[in-house]
C-alpha cells in the first residue's frame, strides 16, 4: 500500500465513522477500488483506532470525569453514585449486545455481509431506519430524553441498534443515532452517547485485530507487521483518520443541532444505487 493510499483510506475512515455512513462500506469498497488484494483484512478494522483517539481528545473532560467517577465508586463501594459514574455503567451495558454478538459470531458475519450486493441492501434497509427515527422523533408526544435522563432501557436499547451495525453499509453512529431517536433522546443526547458508546467497541475490536496481526507475523511472518512499508501506511492511515474524525465529530454535533439525518438518508440511498450498478456491471 502507498503513502498516498494510506492518506487516503485514513480521509476516509475519518469521514465515514462517524458521519451516519458506514465507516466499514466505504473502506471495503474503496480498497477494492484500489485493487486491495484483500480488503477484508485486519487493515480494516485496526485503522479505526485513529478515530477512537479522536474521540478521546474531543470528549477528553467528559472521560476524565468518567474515570474519576468510576475510582471514586470502586473506593467508596458504591454503585454508580453520581452521574458520571451512572454514564460509565450506562455505556458498558450498552456494549454487551455488539461485544457478545461480534466476538461469537464475526467469522459468520463476514463470510455473509462483507460483499457489494449485501452491502447495498444494508445500506437502503438503515437509510429507511433513519427515516423513520426522525419521523418518529418529531411526532412523539413525551419530553425528550437528555444525556443526564439516559436510563438502563435506552442504553441497552442503543446497544441493540450498535450491535446491528456490525454489517457493513448499517453505520454504527447511524445505527445508535437512529436508536436514540426510538428511545426518545433529543438529537444531542443521541449522538454524545453514540460516541461514548463507540469507545470499548472500537477499541476492543482494534485491538483484537492488531493482536492477531502481531500473532501471525511473530509466527509465520505475514500480517500488517511484515514490513515497514505496511507498517508506515497503516500508521499514516490511522493518525490521518484520527484527525479527520475529530473533525467529523465536532461538525456532526454541530450539525444535528439543527437538521435532522434526512440528508444521509439521500446519500445512502444513491450510495446503494451505485454500489449495485458497479458490482453488475464490473
Amino acid at each position: 500500500m502507498s503513502l498516498w493510499e494510506a492518506i487516503l483510506l485514513g480521509v476516509v475512515q475519518g469521514l465515514t465513522e462517524f458521519l451516519p455512513i458506514s465507516s466499514t462500506a466505504h473502506l471495503l469498497v474503496a480498497r477494492e477500488w484500489l485493487g486491495h488484494a484483500d480488503p477484508k483484512d485486519s487493515f480494516t478494522t485496526v485503522v479505526q483506532l485513529g478515530t477512537l483517539v479522536a474521540v478521546f481528545v474531543y470528549f477528553r473532560r467528559d472521560i476524565a470525569a468518567i474515570l474519576a467517577a468510576v475510582w471514586q465508586d470502586v473506593r467508596t463501594r458504591r454503585f454508580a453514585s453520581s452521574p458520571a459514574s451512572r454514564l460509565a455503567w450506562l455505556i458498558v451495558l450498552g456494549t454487551i449486545p455488539a461485544g457478545l454478538v461480534g466476538f461469537l459470531f464475526q467469522k459468520k458475519i463476514k463470510a455473509a455481509f462483507y460483499n457489494v450486493p449485501a452491502m447495498a441492501v444494508v445500506a437502503v434497509v438503515f437509510a429507511l431506519l433513519m427515516l423513520a427515527a426522525e419521523w418518529w422523533h418529531k411526532r412523539r408526544k413525551r419530553p425528550e430524553i437528555g444525556e443526564n435522563e439516559i436510563g438502563w432501557k435506552e442504553a441497552l436499547w442503543t446497544g441493540v441498534w450498535q450491535m446491528l451495525a456490525l454489517m457493513p453499509g448499517a453505520s454504527r453512529s447511524g445505527s445508535t443515532i437512529s436508536g436514540g431517536l426510538f428511545a426518545g433522546m433529543n438529537r444531542a443526547a443521541a449522538a454524545r452517547f453514540s460516541f461514548l458508546l463507540s469507545l470499548p467497541t472500537i477499541l476492543a475490536a482494534g485491538l483484537k485485530d492488531l493482536y492477531d496481526e502481531f500473532k501471525a507475523y511473530r509466527t509465520d511472518g505475514t500480517g500488517l507487521f511484515a514490513s515497514g512499508d505496511q507498517m508506515l501506511a497503516l500508521a499514516v492511515a490511522t493518525a490521518v483518520s484520527g484527525v479527520v474524525g475529530y473533525l467529523s465529530i465536532a461538525w456532526l454535533l454541530g450539525f444535528l443541532k439543527r437538521r435532522s439525518m434526512a440528508v444521509f438518508v439521500a446519500y445512502r440511498l444513491a450510495l446503494a444505487a451505485v454500489l449495485l450498478a458497479w458490482w453488475v456491471w464490473r
